[in-house]
C-alpha cells in the first residue's frame, strides 16, 4: 500500500527522510509544571487548625509553579525565601505553627541565589511538599513548601 502513496520512495528511503527531518532535530518538550494559587492551597482553616486542598495533597511531590511576591529576605543571597499572596514589609516566617499564615509559601532554592527586591512579583516553580517541617539550619517552621526551586521575576 506504501508504493501506491508514495510511488518515488521507497519504504527505506521515506523512514530514512523521516528521521533527518526538521521535527526530529526538536527536542522533547517536558509537561508543564501544574499551576498552584494561593487561595487554592487549603481546604479549610480556622481556630481548631487547617486541612490541605484535595488539589495540594495530589500534587505533594510533584514539580508546580506558583506566582506571588518575594517577602523581605534575611539576606541579600540566600537559598530560601517566603512567597507570599500580597507584598510584605515584614517577614511572615518566624511564626509558630498556631500562628502559621494560610498565605504564605517557603520556597527552597537549588542552589544560593541572588534575591529581587522585596516586593517583586516572582513566578517559582519547584517540588511541592507539605506538612510541618522545622528547617535544621534556621529552626524556621513552614507547611507548605517548594523544594529545589528556581524563579524569576513575572
Amino acid at each position: 500500500m506504501t508504493a501506491h502513496l508514495f510511488p518515488f520512495f521507497s519504504r527505506r528511503a521515506l523512514l530514512q527522510g523521516l528521521a533527518v527531518s526538521p521535527w526530529a532535530a526538536l527536542p522533547a518538550f517536558a509537561a508543564e509544571p501544574a499551576s498552584i494559587a494561593f487561595d487554592g492551597l487549603y481546604k479549610s482553616f480556622g481556630v481548631l487548625g487547617f486541612e490541605f486542598s484535595d488539589r495540594v495533597t495530589a500534587l505533594r511531590g510533584q514539580e508546580v509553579r506558583i506566582t506571588g511576591y518575594m517577602a523581605p529576605p534575611l539576606k541579600p543571597e540566600s537559598r530560601f525565601f517566603v512567597l507570599t499572596r500580597e507584598p510584605l514589609a515584614i517577614c511572615p516566617f518566624c511564626q509558630s505553627d498556631a500562628d502559621w499564615p494560610v498565605d504564605i509559601v517557603v520556597i527552597f532554592m537549588k542552589e544560593e541565589t541572588p534575591l529581587v527586591s522585596a516586593g517583586r512579583k516572582v513566578a517559582v516553580t519547584g517540588r511541592l511538599e507539605i506538612g510541618s517541617v522545622t528547617d535544621p539550619e534556621t529552626g524556621f517552621v513552614s507547611q507548605i513548601r517548594l523544594v529545589d526551586a528556581t524563579f524569576r521575576v513575572a
